[in-house]
């Protein structure tokens, strides 16, 4: 029962994927005229006009495509250096850590923008957005410790008010780490601040945030966050994993509902996914709509047409007293296997719908296949067939076979001797009528 309330999900549906930012947001490319005027209201060294040339053609080079003329261009410029001051310095290296990002050879990148910080006399906001990259840079680079050292220097410098990628990336780099109650913290103030702000979290941040919750182990939490995202981005595996959460903080009627929304909407396509919904059903009684989302992915191919599924199918609809339609798929099963157990289930539904020279044969077949989980079940089955047919004497050999099970011993002595006292009344009967 327990597998049927909780579905499984697996945990690499909660993994937040990593993925590098784009150049425009990771790296502090400073266009060379930009930083020239700069430095004319600012206490920095001045960016003089032969440096600044310099790098401007190295800069259109690369922009142009040339890397490698970019790279010459600058290796030229870096081997007149010790002419240069402290800011025409950094600038260099930013263009060098610019090319080497663009190129995706993030540990030259690193290393060109540790450069650019260990000079001292830079603008602060060139500190800033330099040291910030470097923690991006890291995240790429799968660098985790370093994402951690380098925002940390960056929030030592900083005096303005923290944006959200910085608790993002904090939280990225921690959960990496598998220091998940730390990395909690982060995301949930990101979070917290975008919603505070009547803003909508971005995807990837609440892909996160459930994450860690399922890695804590805080299956409401989960739910909360799935909600959110079912809310906000209607995504159908969002949607199947919050009816497997309401499945295991025991919302059974949450679950139901979210699932068979799911479905409407065309959701449930998975072979997974359908079985899943099937399971529910059944948990929740309503066998007949079990058996038809099964019927459904064997008509389409999604579930496999094994004995297994057509069992199910079979089990579904005797519950929901469509036992004839069932009789079908419990013949299906039995052609699938080599054992008898699907013939002496068969023998029992047709005890029930009151066929009982069906039910003698599939009893019979049942027992000359052998492999059966329970024997006396076939050999009790076949004894009330053969009672109901009034062959009195096939139907205590049956039983006194079934009595030989210690599972069945007594209700198959008790049988004996109803039978036998019925095939004395018929007897006595048809003496009478002589």
């Amino acid at each position: 029962m327990n597998n049927i309330k909780q579905i499984t999900i697996h945990s690499a549906l909660f993994v937040a994927a990593m993925v590098a930012p784009p150049i425009a947001s990771l790296t502090p490319y400073i266009n060379v005229s930009t930083a020239y005027a700069e430095t004319k209201t600012k206490r920095v060294p001045a960016l003089r006009e032969k440096v600044y040339s310099q790098l401007a053609r190295a800069q259109k080079l690369a922009d142009d495509g040339d890397v490698k003329a970019g790279l010459e261009a600058l290796d030229s410029i870096k081997d007149r250096s010790s002419s240069m001051n402290s800011y025409e310095i950094a600038m260099m290296y930013n263009f060098y850590g610019f090319i080497y990002y663009n190129e995706n050879q993030l540990d030259k990148a690193i290393a060109a923008f540790e450069k650019v910080v260990a000079e001292e006399e830079i603008p602060e906001s060139l500190r800033l957005s330099t040291t910030f990259s470097l923690a991006q840079l890291a995240m790429a680079n799968s660098e985790y410790e370093k994402v951690i050292k380098y925002l940390e220097q960056w929030d030592s410098i900083n005096t303005k008010t923290i944006s959200d990628s910085y608790y993002v990336l904090r939280a990225q780099a921690n959960y990496q780490l598998k220091d998940y109650k730390e990395a909690l913290k982060y995301i949930n103030t990101a979070v917290n601040l975008s919603e505070s702000e009547g803003k909508e979290p971005k995807e990837n941040w609440l892909v996160l945030q459930r994450a860690l919750y399922y890695s804590l182990n805080k299956p409401k939490e989960v739910t909360r966050t799935l909600e959110k995202m079912v809310k906000l981005f209607n995504k159908p595996d969002y949607w199947v994993q919050l009816a497997g959460m309401y499945g295991e903080i025991g919302e059974e009627k949450k679950q139901l509902a979210i699932f068979e929304a799911a479905d409407q909407q065309g959701f449930v396509k998975s072979r997974s996914q359908i079985m899943q919904l099937a399971q529910v059903y059944m948990y929740n009684g309503l066998s007949y709509k079990a058996a038809k989302v099964m019927e459904r992915g064997l008509r389409t191919g999604v579930v496999e047409d094994n004995a297994k599924n057509q069992v199910f199918i079979a089990e579904s609809l005797v519950q929901a007293k469509e036992s004839k339609k069932a009789i079908g798929y419990f013949e299906k099963a039995s052609k699938q296997v080599e054992h008898g157990n699907y013939e002496q289930r068969l023998a029992e539904v047709y005890i029930n719908l009151e066929m009982y020279d069906e039910a003698a044969d599939a009893a019979r077949i049942a027992l000359d296949k052998g492999g059966l989980t329970f024997e006396s079940n076939a050999y009790v089955a076949l004894g009330m067939a053969q009672y109901n047919l009034q062959n009195f004497d096939a139907s205590i050999l049956a039983f006194e076979q079934a009595e030989k099970h210690k599972k069945s011993e007594n209700i198959a002595k008790q049988w004996i001797k109803y039978v036998k006292r019925e095939k004395l009344h018929s007897e006595t009967l048809k003496q009478a009528l002589l």
